[in-house]
């Protein structure tokens, strides 16, 4: 007879994202923590043959070449690879993504990643160093300035982050399914600082 595991009452997995605390967080008095809740944030990928310019037209900002921030009327877009940008906006209207895609038929796919990631914004002037803590790329500020964005992996999680102003401020975009690992390493690194 082979005896199974007791069944478990909840699961021991992942941390439920509404579990995931998303208040304002004053980690030091040199470094400001916020999650922003509300971000609409879309996936755009420009189709084989088609100039970037073409979708820049269509949606009122050029898309940057690289790994850069550019900011349009009501749109920001962050380069994450060849031909491909987080759209992010600060106030989605429902269905603001279907919305997109509709002007960029023939032109880009549209994906809606607004329930996929998870955006923090670290402000301060321990924020620069917070996040060399755990990236393995150059964040000294004459490489690294506004504007600058970089995919990477911070404690073994995969984040996408770019710098807004001087101050420093810095966004970070990670998957929600990991926003508590990279939370608990973020109040961890910035308590040791």
């Amino acid at each position: 007879m082979i005896r199974c595991a007791e069944p478990m009452s909840r699961s021991r997995s992942a941390t439920p994202s509404s579990l995931i605390r998303k208040e304002h967080v004053y980690v030091a008095s040199s470094l400001t923590v916020t999650e922003r809740p509300t971000m609409g944030i879309a996936t755009i990928m420009g189709r084989k043959g088609i100039d970037p310019e073409a979708i820049g037209l269509v949606i009122g900002a050029s898309p940057p070449k690289g790994p850069t921030r550019v900011e349009g009327e009501r749109l920001a877009l962050i380069g994450t690879g060849p031909d491909t940008w987080l759209a992010l906006t600060e106030t989605p209207e429902p269905s603001w993504s279907w919305k997109l895609a509709d002007k960029l038929v023939g032109l880009a796919s549209v994906s809606d990643q607004s329930g996929a990631y998870v955006l923090f914004r670290i402000a301060g002037k321990d924020a620069r160093r917070v996040l060399q803590r755990g990236a393995f790329i150059d964040l000294h500020p004459s490489l690294f300035r506004t504007g600058s964005v970089a995919t990477t992996v911070i404690a073994h999680i995969g984040v996408i982050f770019w710098q807004l102003d001087d101050a420093p401020t810095f966004e970070v975009a990670t998957f929600g399914s990991y926003a508590f690992s990279f939370r608990k390493w973020l109040d961890a690194t910035a308590a040791a600082l």
